[in-house]
């Protein structure tokens, strides 16, 4: 696994101190990282293995990786249960709804008839905004993201989306075809999921910058 170093950057420039946790199956040694972490960030990647949301797998699903579903599946459990920061982007925000009873649709285009370009066709998407996404005014996405707006424009690079909303989540952001952008627990610290790629885009947009501070601020705490 590789991780873009659009993260890394990311975080640094909100004041954060970034370190990588290694995708390994042995529970304690992640309990250990895990404990040492003052915020968690789960990044972009594959797609989950539909077992993990109790469907079968589709003629569209692919670079599932079980080790890195396991890995990401419990630090999602265990910062929503501790209420440590985490921002989970991408496959990230797929991570959080499953890991807390979600479900998702394996293929935007082969599912939502007319639905948005999401699945970017080169690399450019991740500097390039395509759609935009409308915020709801007062959550905790908005406020990260300045609340002074609650129209945003976004880059996007995924193929699959929240399907069924765990119930413990709520729904602050969606695309102009219906699909969930945007989640968080409104009564936590600072559990958020986003859909796009916001790490990619917060030398040239303020906004998303101030997502990646709102993390950091909410990790100071």
């Amino acid at each position: 696994m590789a991780l873009r170093p659009t993260y890394v950057h990311a975080v640094t420039v909100a004041g954060g101190a970034p370190m990588m946790i290694p995708v390994a199956s042995d529970m304690a040694v992640l309990r250990s990282i895990f404990d040492r972490l003052d915020g968690v960030v789960i990044s972009g990647g594959g797609d989950i293995d539909p077992q993990c949301y109790g469907a079968e797998r589709s003629v569209y699903t692919e670079g599932v990786d079980a080790v890195r579903d396991e890995v990401e599946l419990q630090l999602a459990r265990w910062a929503v249960a501790e209420d440590k920061p985490l921002l989970a982007i991408c496959r990230g925000h797929q991570i959080l709804n499953v890991a807390l009873g979600g479900s998702l649709i394996q293929d935007v285009f082969g599912s939502i008839p007319g639905s948005l370009r999401h699945e970017a066709p080169s690399d450019d998407w991740f500097t390039r905004t395509v759609h935009d996404v409308s915020v709801t005014e007062g959550s905790k996405l908005y406020e990260a993201l300045g609340g002074n707006t609650s129209q945003f424009a976004v880059n996007s690079l995924h193929h699959q989306a929240l399907d069924r909303v765990a119930d413990s989540l709520q729904v602050v952001a969606t695309a102009a075809d219906g699909i969930v952008e945007g989640i968080e627990i409104s009564e936590s610290n600072f559990v958020v999921g986003v859909q796009w790629h916001p790490e990619a885009l917060v030398d040239e947009h303020p906004a998303m910058k101030r997502l990646f501070e709102g993390l950091i601020g909410a990790a100071r705490k």
